[in-house]
């Protein structure tokens, strides 16, 4: 039988839509937090000769007003296209020169980009990381319950800090099968050795990995580590039957081991965070101001305009090019510090309650509630509030805080936002009885009470999301 094969020819159009390097920088300068966005000044000083910092002489009264003519310019001006051959660069300089810091500028073209927010990353615990690889474990549900609250109770080194014991019963199955799940499931995942009792055992859990057919460091790590800190390779050579070079090379093998499983998720620096933004109450009106604290006002050195007005051909070309880099990057800054005012003001008019009373009051809020208020896109919004922090009377919280799932009422009542209710059950938490510890099903009731209606293992999804272990974890004796 012939097979008959045939090519066809034809063509066809597709639409894609590319972000040139220039819509790139402005993304980024979107997403930079206010240290991250001064060294990307810093760097493009150094790289760029037309941009210049401006001294910060002004009065801020000055610059207020300079401000607001700015504003009233841009609305009645028609927007410049960067990189036209008939640009009045001369113009732009010394537009540049008397240009106020807090200028909202024009628009910079990322308002209405695709969404990015699949190249974002986030720090990531040591917890998430290991029940990310659990969820991918094929075992009986029974196991994966007991692997989940193995993984819940693990410290910063990635150590078993409560008694099988006490977690077995608190799970209802049989603590043979709770150490198996612990043994065979939770200390084979990413790093190894995590779920282990003490140091001794999360070593001989990596050594069994990694050596598996040599019972030798079982045993020296079980019965002679002591000998072993102190290099008395002779009694642990008489005591294995080996040579003494033999002692010292499983030493170095050892010594290659990790202590400490859950290091690469817990550096043990302590993390100081550095607001974007201010939220405070003066005279009964809520204020919001941006912390510009080490930002360069930039601005474009006025020898530029000789330059281009006397400069040989290949000489005014170079200079065009870098006028065009820093008038986008000025209007970029510009615009990312008009973008960030907007996007708090209008957090503070949805969440006004959380401003006046707390985080009980927080109210259901999405990203689609905020980028609407102002007229931007969605993902703008995202990129914003990732990574920026706001000072409020109520502490430093990150932007994407103020955003919460709604939790439906079965009464029909207003949904409440999900960060409102851990925080009223990490307030009773907090408050209750170390002897006798409210179970979940006490929280769910008082939540009921105050006019929360939520559900018994919701209480306990929070309650986890929270750190707290259950009531019977918790419980203290003396």
């Amino acid at each position: 039988m012939a097979m008959e094969f045939r090519l066809n020819q034809g063509l066809s159009q597709t639409l894609s839509q590319k972000m040139t390097p220039r819509m790139q920088q402005a993304i980024k300068l979107l997403q930079y937090n206010r240290i991250e966005l001064t060294s990307h000044i810093e760097q493009e000083l150094l790289e760029n000769p037309t941009l210049e910092v401006n001294p910060s002489d002004d009065p801020m009264s000055e610059r207020e007003q300079r401000l607001e003519d700015q504003r009233r310019k841009e609305a009645s001006e028609t927007k410049e296209t960067p990189g036209e051959t008939d640009f009045d660069w001369e113009g732009f300089i010394r537009e540049m020169n008397d240009r106020p810091r807090t200028s909202s500028g024009g628009s910079s073209g990322f308002d209405e980009l695709p969404p990015i927010e699949a190249n974002l990353t986030y720090e990531r615990s040591l917890t998430d990381h290991l029940l990310d690889q659990l969820a991918t474990v094929r075992c009986a549900e029974d196991e994966r319950v007991a692997a989940e609250a193995l993984i819940r109770n693990l410290n910063t080194k990635g150590f078993l800090d409560v008694d099988i014991q006490v977690l077995a019963e608190d799970l209802g199955q049989p603590p043979e099968d709770v150490d198996f799940v612990r043994i065979d499931i939770v200390a084979g995942l990413d790093p190894i050795g995590c779920g282990a009792r003490d140091l001794v055992e999360s070593l001989v859990i990596q050594a069994r990995q990694a050596y598996p057919e040599d019972p030798n460091f079982q045993t020296i790590l079980q019965h002679h580590l002591q000998d072993l800190a102190h290099s008395r390779y002779g009694a642990i050579a008489r005591a294995l039957d080996l040579h003494e070079e033999d002692v010292l090379a499983y030493h170095e093998d050892i010594k290659r081991l990790e202590p400490n499983p859950g290091r690469a998720f817990s550096t043990g620096d302590d993390r100081y965070i550095t607001p974007d933004v201010y939220v405070f109450r003066v005279s009964g009106e809520w204020m919001i101001q941006l912390n510009e604290e080490g930002i360069p006002d930039l601005k474009v050195g006025r020898q530029y305009e000789s330059l281009l007005r006397k400069g040989k051909p290949e000489e005014k070309k170079y200079i065009k090019e870098r006028l065009e880099s820093a008038r986008f990057l000025i209007q970029s800054i510009d615009k990312r510090r008009s973008t960030i005012r907007r996007v708090m003001e209008s957090i503070l008019k949805f969440q006004r309650d959380f401003f006046e009373g707390g985080v009980q009051h927080l109210r259901p809020l999405i990203l689609e509630d905020v980028a609407g208020d102002i007229g931007v896109h969605m993902s703008t919004v995202s990129r914003v509030t990732s990574n920026k922090y706001a000072h409020t009377p109520h502490g430093i919280f990150e932007l994407k805080f103020f955003f919460s799932t709604a939790v439906k009422q079965a009464d029909g009542g207003a949904d409440v936002a999900a960060a409102s209710i851990k925080a009223k059950i990490k307030q009773l938490i907090d408050a209750e009885d170390r002897a006798k510890p409210l179970s979940d099903s006490a929280i769910e009731k008082k939540l009921k009470a105050e006019g929360v209606q939520v559900a018994r293992r919701t209480v306990a999804k929070y309650r986890e999301q929270l750190g707290y272990l259950s009531s019977k974890l918790r419980k203290q004796r003396f």
